[in-house]
This record gives C-alpha cells, sequence and structure tokens, in this order.
C-alpha cells in the first residue's frame, strides 16, 4: 500500500528523482547551516525551481506544505537526529527517531519518511540505536501506508577523517545497503562508491529503487558527469543538498540535474543550463 505515494515521488516518464535535501539543521553543527540560514527563502527558491521533492524535518515541514497549489515539490519528511557529525566527536553517541514520526508525516502529507542507518568505527551502539528506530518506524509505516527511505551511511574514522567524512569502500556500502533492505527499505539512499563504475553492485544488493546521496561540495562538471555515470549503472535518482542549497545559483543547478535525470541530458550540455535563463 505505501508504494501508491511513491507515484508521486518519481517522474511518471523517467521514473527518476530529484529529492533536495535541506534538513542539516536538525543534527545541531553549525556549518550545516550554510546556504540555508534563512530557510524560507532556501525553501521558496527549490519550490520555484521545481525538483520532484524536498525533503524537511517535521518542524520545517510547513514551509513547503503551506505553499498553495498542486505543482510543488513533494515532501520527503526526515524522522531521526543524530549527534555523530562533530568533530571532535561527543563522548556520548546517539541516534533517535520522532515516536509518532509515521502520524506527522500523513497529516504533513508526505510522500515518504526517510532514517539513518550509521555505521561508525568502533561504535556499534550508534548502528543498534539506527536499527532500533528502523524497526519502530517499519511498523508505524505498514500501518499508515507510508513509505520508508532507509539511508546507510559508512562513515570513515572521525580522528583521521573529521566529523562528514564517508567511506565509499565498495564491500561496506553494500553489505549497509543490504541490512537496510532486510530490514524493509522501500528505496534507499546511499552513498556513491569510489569508483563509480562498481555502483550496479550497489544497486543489485538493494533490490529496491537507490537514490544516491551527494556528499560535499564538487565542481559543477564533475557533480553532473558522475550523476549521469551512476544513473548508466542502474541509480533511480538521487538525494543532493549542499551542491545545490550552497551554490551560486541553487535554480540553475537544480535545472542542471532535472535535465539529466528526466530529459537525457549529458553532462556537458546540462552544465550550459546552469546559468541559463
Amino acid at each position: 500500500m505505501g508504494n501508491f505515494r511513491l507515484n508521486r515521488l518519481f517522474n511518471p516518464v523517467s521514473r527518476r528523482c530529484l529529492d533536495v535535501a535541506v534538513d542539516h539543521g536538525f543534527f545541531g553543527e553549525p556549518s550545516f547551516l550554510m546556504g540555508i540560514e534563512n530557510l524560507d527563502t532556501a525553501v521558496a527558491t527549490l519550490v520555484a525551481a521545481g525538483p520532484d521533492a524536498i525533503q524537511l524535518t517535521p518542524g520545517q515541514a510547513h514551509r513547503l506544505q503551506s505553499v498553495p497549489g498542486r505543482a510543488k515539490p513533494q515532501l520527503v519528511l526526515r524522522t531521526d537526529v543524530a549527534n555523530v557529525y562533530g568533530q571532535p566527536l561527543d563522548r556520548h553517541l546517539f541516534s533517535t527517531h520522532f515516536p509518532d514520526a509515521v502520524e506527522q508525516a500523513v497529516r504533513l502529507d508526505a510522500v515518504c519518511v526517510v532514517a539513518n542507518l550509521l555505521h561508525l568505527p568502533d561504535r556499534p551502539e550508534v548502528r543498534e540505536h539506527c536499527i532500533r528506530s528502523i524497526m519502530a518506524l517499519r511498523h508505524e509505516c505498514e500501518r499508515f501506508g507510508m513509505p520508508l527511505m532507509i539511508e546507510p551511511l559508512v562513515m570513515q574514522d572521525n580522528t583521521v577523517a573529521g566529523g562528514y567524512m564517508v567511506d565509499g569502500d565498495l564491500a561496506k556500502i553494500t553489505a549497509l545497503v543490504r541490512q537496510a533492505a532486510e530490514l524493509g527499505a522501500d528505496l534507499i539512499k546511499a552513498d556513491p562508491t569510489d569508483d563509480v563504475n562498481q555502483y550496479y553492485q550497489v544497486v543489485e544488493a538493494a533490490g529496491v529503487p537507490v537514490l544516491v546521496r551527494g556528499g560535499g561540495r564538487v565542481a559543477d562538471a564533475e557533480l553532473l558527469q558522475r550523476t549521469a555515470d551512476l544513473l548508466e549503472q542502474g541509480a533511480a535518482g538521487i538525494v543532493y543538498g549542499r551542491n545545490i542549497i550552497q551554490h551560486p545559483n541553487p535554480a540553475g543547478m537544480t535545472r542542471a540535474l532535472m535535465a539529466v535525470l528526466h530529459d537525457g541530458y549529458d553532462a556537458a550540455a546540462a552544465l550550459e543550463l546552469i546559468d541559463k535563463e
């Protein structure tokens, strides 16, 4: 039943999706607010640009859902908060979800909810917290017909890599993605592998639609080419945040990415759309 809502998330022709993540303020890290200091302005800019979805938190979802009309992007609702991105890390790490997250998603007319499945070296308790959250969310998602997006996130050792660095190892990503599928994900948001040409193995392991996480800011041409390459590997779409909201022209970057996703543009042709009015 929950998959009916996904008909609003994916483009009916390309069957792909661009979800713009602007839920970064949930995690309490000052650097995460760059580009979304004024969330009303950020959301208004994105609504006008017209991605398939915007990812927000329960406390901020009204900024999208109060926009009148039927043509606005769909809401993807972030349900969980963690303190795993700091440098240095807190001594006590946690990941927890809103106890009534799925009911809130129904009231807010979301197309799906999203929750992390975090793997940190030598911190298995954080992964356990995530698994418990996912199990509770899965139960409620089944009850209310709400799709569940799980975000498997393999992180590097914080003392070596810093507070937000991911591990692109194929075996680690594939194993965590498979665990997300086993836990009942309707779709999965996963990091790209170090070798993009291996990403088809992540897609195969998932068995459900895979949306690729964007990560840190990179050059426009690199981002568009990587996106095209990942789609060639079978990805069903992308969830990008900082590469759009921190871009000098968020609407232009959205336009370029939508052209790659839905209109078959190659990276070079899409690059020309960024500054085109």
